[in-house]
């Protein structure tokens, strides 16, 4: 039954037929409900959160619009999770990836365990709302039929019949227990405010005494005057209030409290009960009115809604056609942003050697060094040639010393 229910939720997402009653807006937060408890059964706790560090969803996370791009990376995770414990390999969405490649491959996941998919894949880009819901929920139902889990009937208590004489002792423990408190409730204060026959004897009785000891032998003569006597009643007029207080364990008052309100309770039942069987008449004609009007709006919207399927499945089709052209697009534009790049590497490199073979500045230094060296050979030349007559006048005067020697010595032997 349970099963049956959950279906018969989710259906309300899938029929373009059913009728939108006022209550339509809510079954996106019982659709999440469920889709928390069978999350709980798949102990997501344990195993996504954990794995994400990331806090608990709460009941109503994916049924309201919080924060798109937050929602969005947590539905995707979600749905490859429960993708993978289906036994699929998907890998892991990262917030950078491209959401339409992301879509594609989980709506290709969800077809192919058997689900009919019949809205546009851009209704999961808000990452919230029934398509979203949707898509969850027929996941962790196949990861459950993966699991091995199924769903029992509802088991109901038994409940133990309780002997009849221990009711009644019970009962009658209890309403003498009431009885106890009602009587209690009388506090100290009210007793004292509260003026009682037995002490108006006891006043009278006390008053006469005092009165006969003080009685005057002549004839009294009253000195008040009317307003006097008008201001003096009012002022005591609230105490001489007599209350007669009845005993709570009086079975008489309890009879005749319990006759007024039953007859309280049979006049109200007589005017309800024509206001509900008028109500009850209203609502079968308007239920009569209303199937009636489905059947028709039914007949009349077939041709449209068929044809509107078949517009689904092309605007499908086309769609992944798009999705691999621009995947072979984008891969394309790749390598072209490559080999823009190697180009303009080669560029670059062509004008740093073309500017160095205009330059002219190299020639110019080798020019000035030609002319230094030149000037240095012409320095080394003026010296060598100084150095050379030195040596040539050097040789000359040892020449000139050795002939002077040699004709001193000839003399000498002469």
């Amino acid at each position: 039954m349970l099963r049956e229910e959950q279906h018969s939720r989710e259906g309300l997402f899938t029929s373009e037929e059913a009728d939108v009653g006022p209550g339509a807006s809510y079954v996106t937060f019982v659709v999440m409900e469920d889709l928390m408890d069978k999350l709980k059964l798949l102990k997501y706790d344990q195993e996504f959160i954990t794995a994400l560090k990331m806090k608990p969803l709460n009941r109503h996370y994916f049924a309201l619009q919080t924060n798109p791009g937050e929602q969005f990376y947590l539905f995707t995770s979600l749905a490859a999770w429960l993708i993978r414990k289906t036994g699929r390999p998907f890998e892991q969405p990262q917030e950078y990836d491209d959401p339409n490649s992301t879509i594609a491959g989980i709506l290709d996941s969800v077809r192919q365990i058997g689900v009919n998919v019949d809205f546009p894949p851009n209704k999961l880009k808000q990452g919230f709302g029934e398509h979203a819901l949707f898509v969850l929920n027929h996941l962790a139902d196949a990861a459950l039929k993966s699991t091995n889990f199924t769903w029992k009937k509802p088991e109901p208590l038994v409940e133990v019949e309780q002997e009849d004489d221990e009711v009644e002792d019970e009962s009658e423990l209890i309403l003498e227990k009431v009885e106890e408190e009602m009587a209690a409730e009388i506090s100290d204060e009210e007793e004292e405010n509260l003026l009682r026959i037995d002490d108006l004897q006891n006043l009278r009785i006390g008053n006469m005494t005092v009165m006969d000891s003080q009685k005057p032998h002549d004839i009294l003569e009253s000195t008040t005057n009317t307003d006097g006597w008008k201001l003096e009643l009012e002022r005591v007029l609230p105490q001489l209030k007599v209350t007669i207080k009845t005993d709570a364990r009086d079975w008489r008052a309890r009879l005749d409290q319990m006759q007024k309100h039953r007859s309280g309770i049979d006049d109200a039942l007589d005017t309800t009960k024509g206001q509900l069987d008028k109500l009850q008449s209203e609502i079968s004609h308007t239920l009569e009115k209303i199937s009636s009007r489905e059947k028709y709006l039914n007949s009349q919207l077939e041709p449209l809604l068929v044809q509107y399927r078949a517009l689904q499945d092309e605007f499908a089709r086309v769609s992944e056609q798009y999705r691999e052209v621009s995947g072979g697009v984008t891969e394309r534009s790749r390598k072209l942003a490559q080999i823009t790049e190697e180009l303009e590497s080669v560029k670059q490199e062509m004008d740093e050697r073309g500017s160095s073979m205009t330059d002219g500045t190299p020639l110019v230094n080798i020019k000035k060094a030609v002319s230094q060296i030149k000037s240095e050979i012409t320095g080394m030349d003026v010296r060598l040639g100084v150095l050379e007559h030195s040596l040539l006048q050097a040789r000359l005067r040892d020449k000139n010393l050795l002939l002077q020697d040699m004709n001193s010595a000839a003399h000498v032997l002469e």
